[in-house]
């Protein structure tokens, strides 16, 4: 996570193993590593919070894999597992300090709430919480994943 460049001032450099452990290895939570040639080329966190949400966390990006869809094969896997799950919603909360990225969000159909993140860091500022719905799947075992398009990022 921390080879995604992400500010220092993010509460990302205050994730500790622990923090990873109760966030990724939770009764219902998960993740998903992208890897190519070998190398990690980005990850996402997700965990439910009750019996509707599912909360995406942990998305990040090396910059050498910036725009080539990674990040967006990423998020649909968090919603693919959402739908799969019966989870009416994804929710994420954004950083004050990466603000950047809202329009990637935005794109892939993401919109700001004002409900508060529960996983909120207690030093940090408040974050943006992004929410989407999601429909319920019957079944897609192996559901292919299109190309990536240059818009896609981060």
């Amino acid at each position: 996570m921390m080879a995604a460049g992400m500010d220092p001032r993010s509460s990302w450099v205050r994730t500790t193993p622990a923090d990873l452990e109760r966030s990724l290895l939770a009764p219902g939570s998960g993740g998903f590593l992208a890897v190519g040639a070998g190398e990690v080329l980005g990850c996402v966190g997700y965990r439910p919070d009750g019996d509707r949400t599912l909360t995406l966390n942990k998305l990040a990006t090396v910059p050498q894999a910036r725009r080539l869809g990674v990040g967006r094969a990423l998020v649909r896997e968090v919603e693919h597992v959402a739908r799969m799950g019966g989870y009416g919603r994804v929710l994420l909360a954004v950083s004050q300090f990466n603000l950047d990225v809202l329009p990637f969000y935005d794109r892939l159909g993401y919109t700001v709430t004002d409900e508060p993140y529960a996983h909120a860091h207690p030093d940090s500022p408040a974050p943006v919480v992004l929410v989407k719905a999601v429909r319920a799947e019957e079944s897609a075992p192996d559901r292919p994943i299109p190309p990536p398009s240059d818009k896609d990022a981060p």
